[in-house]
Order: C-alpha cells, then structure tokens, then sequence
C-alpha cells in the first residue's frame, strides 16, 4: 500500500512538473494559483470528511500570504522555503489558538464562526492604512536557496515548487485520511456519539483537522501571494473563502488528486467564462456547479472509487 502510494506521488510528480515543458506562460501561472488554491481546498477536505465545511479558510489563506509578505518587505527575506516555513509556522500557531474552540461547533454554527473569524480579519486589514490598507501590498520575485531566477525560468521554478508541495502534501493527508485519527474522522461523520462511546475524542480529531487545514491555507496564500506578486484583503474576503468550498464541493472527499483536478477545472471554467462570457461568467460557473452536484453527488472522487469499486 505505501509502495503504491509513493509510486503514485512519483508518477503525479513527473506528470505535472512536465506542464513547465510544455504549458505556455499564462497556463503555466493558471496551474501554479489553481495548485495553490488546490492546497487550502484540501484542509476544507480534510474537514468535510468529519461533516463539517469551513466557510472561513480565507483567513489562513490571507494569513499566510500577509506573512510572507510582511517578512519579506519588512526583514528583507527573498528565499521561497523560509517564507513558505515562517507562514505556515504563524497558520499552525492560529490554528492552534482557534482549533479547540471551533471544534465545540458543528453545522451551519462551525461554517459561520469560520467565516466570522475570516471576515474580522479582513475587516481589519482594510483599515490597517500603513500595510497599505485596501489596496494591499507588493511582494517581490522570491529566490530560491540563493537563486534569484527572472522571467520564464522564475515562472518554472515556481510552478515546479508548488507540484512538488502538493505532492508531498497530497501524499501526507492521503497517509493521514488513511491511519487511525482518519478514519474515525470518517466514523464521526457517520455518528459522532457512537465514537465517543468507542473512547475517541471528536473533539480532538476536529481539532487537528482544523489545524491542517490551516496550515495548507497558509502555504497556499503563500504561494499565491508569491505567484501574483501582491496581496490585498480580498484574499480574506467570503467570496474567495466561497471559491475554496465551491472546489471542496466538486472533489468531494473521498479523494485526494480530485481536489486539485477540481481546483484546475475551477480555474479553467472560470478563465474561460470571463474570456467569453464576460458578464454572466457567474452565471457559468453556477450552472457548472448544479451539474455537478446532480451528477455527482459525491463529487469527483467518486468516479475512482466506481471504478475501483467495479475493479473488485
């Protein structure tokens, strides 16, 4: 079983770090932000095996992303792997600090204190003038271990640092969806009194959950933030935490490669829509979604688990 999954991390590797071959700039920059996003969509994923949607991951996202930059202006820190550390370091204490209190909630009450506590933080943002206020920041091209690349060779070794992230944490939630702590996450779904009486901790397992949760939102605000070159408060805003549960949705959590694959759809249709159907792209995207759900139900992920359900 690990031996699969350590061939697959390696296969999915090689596959997407060969887009930085063969994609052109701008799908190469669209993969490296739908990876990203693909990142926090995992915590929410993460969470929804439990049978509960955070509304509010914008706020690790922004988190992260505010982090680097701040660090990166302020301390004059360019290197890729210690912003992407010292984010994602700053998520996990505030998932911390948050993780026992959500984990009380259950419901529509867990998605709306998730959303709260990332709308307090854009809130706030917006009217920090001196980190520049709505209209965010700048961040400038990170380097890697000392290397300062330009142009397309910035965008590549972007592109293949964000794969090689979400290989590896493809490959850790899929040996952590996997263990114990997993599977009664899984088991609380179905019926969280029956696990109590077991002797598991629900309250415990929400709790990590969130925190992974948090901690991908920040690497992923990271690397967006680095991708785009700037942040502002919209990346706490609801409407971008609504995007990270729209992909939720569509992968579904019976699998992991399906978060990203809807991350990528995501960014595509809604390329695309803007491109063609400029006013209405909205609409597009809704209406993709609705079939979706009619569909698949269970999102994605339930298309392997068919196929190898009639493998069997």
């Amino acid at each position: 079983m690990r031996y699969n999954l350590i061939l697959a991390a390696v296969v999915a590797f090689v596959v997407l770090a060969a887009g930085s071959v063969v994609l052109p700039d701008w799908a190469m920059f669209l993969f490296a932000m739908a990876l990203a996003k693909g990142l926090v969509c995992l915590g929410i994923v993460g969470m929804m095996r439990g049978g509960v949607v955070s509304f509010g991951q914008g706020l690790y996202y922004c988190l992260g992303a505010y982090t680097a930059t701040l660090v990166a202006n302020n301390f004059g820190v360019s290197d890729i792997f210690l912003l992407t550390l010292l984010s994602a370091a700053v998520c996990l204490l505030v998932g911390m600090a948050f993780g026992p209190l959500l984990s009380n909630y259950r419901g529509i009450f867990f998605a709306m204190l998730s959303l709260a506590l990332s709308m307090v933080l854009y809130g706030s943002l917006s009217k920090m003038s001196f980190i520049g206020g709505t209209d965010g920041l700048n961040i400038a091209a990170p380097t890697f271990l000392g290397w300062a690349p330009e142009g397309r060779a910035l965008q590549t070794a972007l592109y293949i640092y964000v794969v090689a992230i979400v290989v590896i944490a493809g490959t850790l939630m899929r040996v952590y969806f996997d263990s114990e702590r997993g599977l009664i996450t899984l088991a609380t779904r179905d019926n969280e009194l029956r696990v109590e009486y077991l002797g598991a901790s629900v309250r415990n397992v929400m709790t990590y959950n969130y925190v992974f949760g948090a901690v991908l939102g920040g690497i992923g605000g990271t690397i967006a933030a680095l991708a785009l070159g700037h942040v502002d408060p919209e990346f706490a805003f609801w409407t971008t935490s609504g995007e990270f549960v729209f992909v939720a949705i569509l992968a579904g959590f019976l699998s992991v490669p399906s978060v990203f694959v809807a991350a990528i759809i995501l960014e595509l249709v809604r390329s695309f829509s803007n491109l063609y159907f400029p006013n209405t792209w909205q609409l597009a995207l809704g209406i993709f979604l609705l079939v979706v759900i009619i569909v698949l139900p269970n999102g994605l992920g339930s298309l392997v688990k068919r196929r190898k359900g009639k493998a069997a």
